[in-house]
């Protein structure tokens, strides 16, 4: 998947170094692929600085501004204005949205964005926002690849020592730990988790179960799910089991489908909360298949919201505020950089709340027969 995407951005790229300007449209169509995945595509390109954006067309990176040299000091200038640094896992799908946000505002404020990516891999946030420094960059935005989205025991604990304005993007650390006196900006995923368990609750649902892929965001769903189910006086229900050892995306799906057949079948679930939108779309046509309608038998809501409106039966979903958290972060970090004096403000923790998008999968109040 991963070199499928990288060999489709090699394509577009040479294809406009080789003709200049082209139609967004035109180019998807000329790849095969659909404006939607295209736009994706520019975006990333365009948040590397490989590309530029032109009014539904895309240029060469020829002429933009030129990597600044580095100069040290938390609130140095380069010759080209302020530079702020982000290091993210991706710029698929949900970080996409996210350096995008960040993107606006540090161009609205006169600025360059320069991003570095670490594909998860071990070691490699030090290594990029070491990198992003060398190569002029007065302040970082970042986003460690912490497995459970915050930081474990010892991991993490150089991020705070950079001379310079650090701000912690959809990641946390606990108290006492070096970099839980940073700024940080998150969207509260345990509240869109708690809001979409109070939707369905309100629509008469008592017995609501979770199905959460593991990644950063889950611990905080799971969080918020069973605050909801407490504080709404629900019945409990056997949680998805997680896997001791790792599994395919296959046997993981099994494992989720196999889930929410025994909590319908055996234990009264009515509905269900499913993480992510891609896991929804694949699940509720074979939960379907089964002889579990949804919503008639299965309520549904996922989590996420990147594709939810577009599946055959459009999925209930509760969105993060992917761009606004990307943008309060560059916001936050520019304020920072702006003001050299050391009499700063205390340091702020964000939390933007994700937004509940209803449509037809949760279906009308549900009633016992």
């Amino acid at each position: 998947m991963r070199q499928h995407v990288d060999r489709r951005h090699a394509l577009v790229l040479q294809l406009v170094e080789e003709r200049g300007t082209l139609r967004v449209a035109d180019l998807a169509r000329e790849l095969g692929v659909s404006p939607v995945t295209l736009r994706r595509d520019v975006e990333t390109l365009a948040a590397q600085g490989r590309l530029r954006r032109l009014h539904g067309a895309v240029v060469p990176s020829r002429g933009t501004t030129p990597t600044p040299t580095h100069v040290p000091g938390p609130v140095a200038q380069s010759a080209h204005g302020t530079v702020v640094g982000m290091v993210v896992p991706t710029t698929d799908y949900y970080y996409a949205d996210v350096v995008r946000g960040a993107r606006e505002a540090v161009e609205a404020h006169g600025a360059r964005l320069m991003v570095a990516l670490t594909q998860y891999l071990t070691g490699e946030d030090s290594v990029q926002a070491d990198r992003l420094l060398e190569s002029g960059a007065n302040g970082l935005l970042l986003t460690p690849s912490w497995e459970t989205g915050r930081a474990g025991p010892g991991e993490g604990l150089d991020i705070a020592g950079r001379p310079v304005p650090t701000v912690l993007v959809e990641r946390s650390a606990p108290h006492g730990h070096p970099a839980a006196a940073l700024d940080r900006v998150c969207s509260d995923h345990a509240h869109g988790a708690a809001e979409a368990v109070r939707h369905l609750a309100a629509l008469g649902h008592r017995a609501i179960a979770l199905a959460a892929q593991e990644s950063p965001t889950s611990a905080e769903l799971r969080r918020g799910h069973a605050a909801a189910v407490a504080a709404l006086g629900l019945r409990p229900v056997p949680e998805l089991p997680r896997p001791r050892t790792p599994v395919t995306e296959a046997e993981r799906f099994e494992r989720t489908f196999a889930h929410l057949c025994e909590a319908v079948e055996k234990h009264g679930v009515s509905a269900a909360i499913l993480h992510s939108d891609v896991d929804a779309i694949v699940l509720v046509p074979r939960l379907r298949a089964h002889g579990i309608r949804v919503p008639g038998d299965l309520a549904v809501i996922t989590y996420d919201d990147e594709v939810a409106s577009l599946a055959d039966l459009p999925l209930t979903a509760v969105a993060p505020a992917k761009q606004a958290v990307g943008r309060r972060a560059a916001e936050l970090l520019l304020s920072r950089l702006a003001d050299p004096s050391g009499n700063r403000e205390p340091g702020q923790h964000l939390n933007i709340l994700p937004e509940l998008r209803v449509r037809e999968s949760c279906g009308a109040p549900f009633r016992t027969a």
